[in-house]
């Protein structure tokens, strides 16, 4: 959708979302219990495309985990929208397609709504597809409800003229390798990857260093005996499996003691 348009400099990025933008769980080798992901790495390709031009750049991310997409296209995005921003990465629904129940026309609406107000405000939009959970073991019940999300997503895109990173289409990101402990998360190797995958997304060229590899897939990985993965799968119930659930039926996300970890636009280099 992108090919039509001539490759911009963005100056002002603001990222909203949940914890897939907040970074998990690529942590920060500098900043213990602080993540990096693919908005913050996208925001590095950014500045150098700004520097390049001789202009400044600065970055917010306002994304917290466990934020459903009501707060994420309400109080994150007036927030985000109230320091004028040029680019703003808008990715929320994730947490409410897991709920038992979900309305997804709603979801789609409120996105949409979403994608206007920041469009009004003179502000080109990048939403993001879920990923395909066909390989995802139990993950994979939701395969109907995420096909449906992304259809909603590419329609809305085309319709307000959004760029789109569509993680449906990655094949790379099936392999589990790419994922975290958590099997929810994408691990480093993926945020990296998705930082450039919406390089291409937004019309910007993709750092030649990166050459074409980092749409490769990764080699393919012996076979894992069944008691390991049986013990491997036990693990995860207990360590992330089961204190979702236990959350969900308290009432309470994850990020209820978090709060946004670049709330106000600036430059890379002050955090």
């Amino acid at each position: 959708m992108s090919d039509d348009r001539p490759v911009r400099v963005w100056t002002r990025y603001v990222a909203i979302g949940d914890s897939f933008t907040e970074g998990l769980v690529d942590e920060d080798p500098d900043a213990p219990g602080v993540f990096v992901g693919w908005a913050d790495r996208l925001a590095e390709h950014l500045d150098a495309v700004a520097a390049s031009a001789g202009k400044p750049f600065a970055y917010a991310n306002l994304a917290i985990r466990g934020r459903l997409l009501a707060d994420v296209v309400g109080p994150q995005l007036d927030a985000a929208l109230a320091q004028g921003p040029d680019l703003v990465s808008i990715v929320g629904g994730g947490n409410d397609i897991l709920r038992p129940s979900v309305d997804l026309t709603e979801v789609a609406d409120r996105l949409e709504a979403a994608v206007v107000q920041a469009r009004a405000a003179g502000a080109d939009v990048l939403l993001a597809t879920p990923t395909d959970p066909r390989d995802a073991g139990l993950l994979s019940a939701l395969r109907t409800r995420q096909a449906v999300h992304t259809a909603n997503v590419l329609t809305i895109a085309g319709r307000h003229g959004a760029y789109v990173l569509n993680q449906w289409g990655m094949a790379w990101l099936r392999d589990w390798r790419m994922w975290g402990v958590d099997r929810i998360h994408p691990n480093p190797e993926a945020h990296r990857r998705l930082a450039l995958e919406a390089m291409a997304a937004l019309g910007l060229p993709v750092p030649a260093a990166e050459g074409d590899a980092w749409r490769d897939p990764l080699p393919p990985r012996e076979a894992e005996e069944r008691w390991t993965a049986i013990s491997g799968h036990a693990h995860w119930l207990v360590e992330y499996a089961g204190p979702w659930v236990r959350r969900r039926l308290r009432g309470e996300s994850s990020g209820d003691t978090v709060t946004a970890k670049r709330p106000v636009l600036r430059p890379l280099n002050e955090r």
